[in-house]
């Protein structure tokens, strides 16, 4: 009987422990209002426009644009880019598509969503959307895994009759993460998000450091330092459930080991 109350307490106690980190695998909340978000795009990754994580970006051009926009996302995060091109009333059938690169201007595939779709002709929009995959902590230099820091996104027509070209179109993209949470954490940690820093120029024996930052957003709760996650949170429940496990697995193996009394003979 005390070993079951001991049990029982033990897992209460855990589990509000836990609860807190189970908590944060729920998808990241979205801002109800989009007052400041950009209404315009870039052209390329140096003047890419930043946005934030759950607003919703606009933007004018022409059929045959590149269009860029960059956003942070930090260890942890699964984003998800959407984006709608508005056609013009008349056209011929065209082809959009959305690239995403990380900070080291690597081309990062979907998991799933359609990266790229054809307009019928004449229709009215062309929805697109890419699902990345989860963003480590921590990679080995040869591979091509999503890292915390800077992303860009570009969106632009891959198929366009030349008669088509030049036709005004609209844009809005919107970038919104689940945190999934330590089933992602991994043994290690960037020493620095992939962000572009300060450009310096030398100017005689002295820097001039005085140009701006290339991408200033950051997450909201500012970036990650890598080493914590809900996983440690589950390692030691695994732990202490393991320990208790072995002393209740001793208190009953010994109880049944004791002799049993034999009645006197009569």
């Amino acid at each position: 009987m005390r070993i079951t109350r001991t049990l029982t307490a033990a897992l209460l106690m855990l589990g509000l422990a836990a609860g807190p980190a189970a908590a944060d695998s729920s998808p990241s909340a979205s801002p109800s209002e989009d007052g400041g978000a950009p209404t315009e795009a870039g052209t390329s990754f140096r003047t890419a426009t930043e946005i934030e994580q759950g607003r919703t970006a606009t933007a004018d051009g022409s059929a045959g644009d590149y269009l860029y926009w960059s956003f942070p996302a930090d260890t942890g995060q699964r984003p998800t880019v959407h984006a709608t091109v508005k056609l013009p009333g008349t056209h011929a059938a065209e082809t959009w598509q959305i690239d995403v690169y990380d900070g080291l201007r690597r081309r990062q595939a979907c998991q799933y969503g359609a990266q790229t779709r054809t307009a019928a002709a004449d229709a009215g929009s062309v929805e697109l959307a890419c699902v990345l995959r989860t963003v480590r902590a921590w990679s080995e230099p040869w591979a091509n895994d999503p890292l915390p820091g800077t992303y860009y996104v570009r969106l632009t027509v891959v198929n366009l009759p030349t008669a088509d070209l030049g036709l005004p179109v609209g844009a809005e993209v919107r970038v919104a993460s689940k945190d999934i949470g330590g089933a992602a954490a991994v043994d290690g940690s960037l020493g620095e998000p992939l962000v572009p820093g300060i450009a310096t120029t030398k100017s005689g024996d002295e820097e001039d450091t005085s140009a701006a930052t290339l991408f200033g957003l950051e997450p909201e709760d500012g970036w990650s330092s890598g080493w914590w996650s809900d996983r440690w949170v589950w390692t030691a429940v695994g732990a202490v459930l393991a320990a208790l496990a072995g002393i209740g697995g001793y208190a009953l193996t010994r109880g049944s080991g004791r002799p049993s009394r034999v009645p006197p003979a009569p």
